[in-house]
């Protein structure tokens, strides 16, 4: 059994995604794992960085690479809240990542099931471990809140991404010293069997 759950990791990923939002960015969040302990935590950063790039997933990917000294990432796992898109699946399969867990299809620009299935593609020199569905219903519920909010007022609104989301303010990858990724981080350590 995993020490920490999916569930979990995934809500870091979220409470990312609700601090993309708040910047004005797509609230979509990523976090990195290696063996139960936090790599990278991260949100969209394409409007903040004008970085066409500037996605969660790598981001996480970039950091995970820069932590542990090496661009294979074969024992890790990959959390997204919303399922990557042609770019971040095929980073994903480039760096090597063992498994890829996310919250919610992305039926138009889904590159792990929806539109494109990347990493499971036979023609490609590496395959991903694919789940899918975790928190779903509030990951799809924080991008239809921020694309509603947009509707009504466009990206200079202020935007509430719902309650517990807020991680405060601040840039790029997000430290692991700030709650509450601090305590998860901690509680990687009690391990359950």
């Amino acid at each position: 059994m995993r020490a920490i759950s999916d569930e979990r990791w995934m809500d870091l990923a979220l409470a990312a995604a609700a601090r993309a939002g708040h910047a004005g960015d797509v609230p979509i969040g990523a976090v990195l794992v290696h063996e139960d302990e936090i790599l990278a935590v991260a949100g969209n950063r394409r409007e903040q960085d004008n970085d066409p790039t500037g996605h969660a997933e790598v981001l996480v990917l970039r950091e995970g690479g820069r932590k542990l000294g090496s661009w294979r990432l074969q024992d890790c796992t990959l959390y997204v809240t919303l399922e990557p898109c042609p770019m971040c699946m095929g980073a994903a399969v480039n760096a090597r990542v063992g498994r890829l867990v996310f919250a919610t299809r992305d039926p138009k620009a889904g590159a792990a099931v929806s539109c494109y299935q990347l990493g499971t593609d036979e023609q490609l020199n590496h395959r991903l471990v694919i789940t899918e569905g975790v928190r779903g219903r509030e990951a799809s519920a924080l991008l239809s809140r921020f694309f509603a909010s947009l509707r009504v007022g466009g990206r200079d609104i202020a935007w509430n991404p719902g309650d517990g989301a807020d991680l405060g303010t601040g840039t790029g990858v997000l430290p692991l010293d700030r709650p509450p990724l601090a305590a998860l981080h901690a509680s990687a350590d009690h391990r359950q069997e």
